[in-house]
């Protein structure tokens, strides 16, 4: 185990002082592309999948391990939608050592996106601008490519599809974005590899805004989940732009339906943060901030909704998590779960299982024999 620890921290000075350099040489978009096509061809050998796992994961143990809505998770950190778009590298998240990956956003039609460029790097702030629109192949595509992997893909590491409606011209209306969400829902909980499903009502980046940020509409998009009676759990991810009140409206919704969870947050919008770092921002640069500008937006989120809500809603914690610390203050304030991304971009792939030591770590330090005695312990802390 020491070994490892070793491993994983030279990789991590490797990464920060040779690779992630060399990577910012060439424009994000252009190495996220490549960072695909680089993990499809590499999770093919099961050597390969076995030595980052024997190198970068760190081993479930039973104070990382949960049961929730059904769900075994190894470890309660995961992969954020987002970076696999398409759902195509699969087996090599889980051997990174995720105890599960949100894919997508997949959407019933295929969805081109904006006009390239989708990301902009803004390291003083530990963030990237994402301009992508919902960019993906669509439903059909990629319930195909998912009924390709073996099920033993799926052994100890749950694939949660995140879905939204579709960003193309054709949903207008109100009722065309019900119905293509929905079509695109009951398309995944067909896939038996999908264990859970989320509905994105928050991606900033889409030609109508997010509608279903508005309370009237959630409702209507929720009777018919109600009724679609889908056996996987549903989540919602949650905008982390909105004030409480507004954020609260919308909890409340769902709360008196079949959701059985909340992934808080999406993306930022306000870019004072990002000017106060001192990163350089041109007017012509659109899209919402991950990393860094959300962490205190969705700390703040996590803990108000854990003390509202006790323990309606499971929650996932996403937004600036670069460090075991970071993760565990989001389940301190009520996650049950953790996700990432930007992290990964700025601090390198051993990441994810030196936070998972991190946390069993911690867990042993307070005392606790589980994630869930730990989570929102610190809720009465919060303001």
């Amino acid at each position: 185990m020491a070994k490892l620890a070793v491993i994983r921290t030279v990789t991590g000075v490797m990464y920060r002082k040779c690779v992630k350099p060399l990577l910012f040489l060439s424009p994000p978009d252009k190495v996220h592309s490549d960072t695909i096509a680089a993990g499809l061809f590499f999770q093919r050998s099961a050597l390969v999948r076995r030595l980052i796992r024997v190198c970068w994961a760190y081993p479930s143990t039973p104070a990382l391990r949960q049961q929730l809505n059904g769900i075994s998770y190894p470890n309660p950190v995961g992969l954020s939608a987002g970076f696999d778009k398409n759902v195509e590298v699969v087996p090599l998240m889980k051997s990174i050592g995720f105890g599960f990956m949100e894919a997508g956003t997949v959407t019933h039609q295929v969805s081109h996106g904006n006009p390239r460029p989708w990301f902009h790097r803004l390291p003083k702030s530990q963030s990237l601008a994402v301009h992508s629109g919902l960019a993906n192949h669509g439903m059909a595509v990629i319930a195909k490519r998912i009924a390709t992997y073996s099920a033993a893909t799926f052994d100890q590491f749950t694939l949660n599809l995140s879905v939204a409606h579709s960003n193309v011209s054709s949903v207008r209306t109100e009722r065309a974005a019900i119905d293509d969400c929905m079509s695109g829902v009951l398309a995944a909980a067909k896939l038996e590899s999908v264990g859970m499903i989320t509905i994105n009502i928050s991606c900033p980046n889409t030609y109508d805004g997010a509608p279903f940020t508005n309370p009237a509409a959630l409702e209507k998009l929720l009777k018919k989940l109600d009724a679609a009676k889908i056996s996987q759990p549903v989540f919602l991810k949650m905008p982390v732009s909105l004030g409480w009140d507004e954020f609260d409206a919308i909890l409340q919704v769902a709360a008196a339906h079949s959701v059985s969870g909340v992934t808080i947050a999406n993306l930022a919008k306000s870019r004072q943060q990002i000017i106060q770092a001192g990163d350089n921002l041109p007017d012509n640069v659109k899209g919402g901030f991950s990393g860094g500008p959300t962490a205190a937006l969705s700390n703040d989120l996590i803990a108000r909704t854990r003390r509202k809500y006790k323990t309606r809603f499971t929650i996932i914690g996403v937004g600036g998590i670069f460090t075991a610390d970071d993760a565990y203050t989001k389940i301190r304030l009520g996650a049950n779960l953790v996700a990432l991304i930007t992290g990964l971009i700025y601090v390198g792939p051993q990441l994810v299982g030196q936070i998972n030591q991190g946390l069993d770590e911690r867990l042993r330090r307070d005392g606790f024999a589980s994630i869930a005695d730990a989570v929102g312990v610190d809720i009465d802390d919060a303001v």
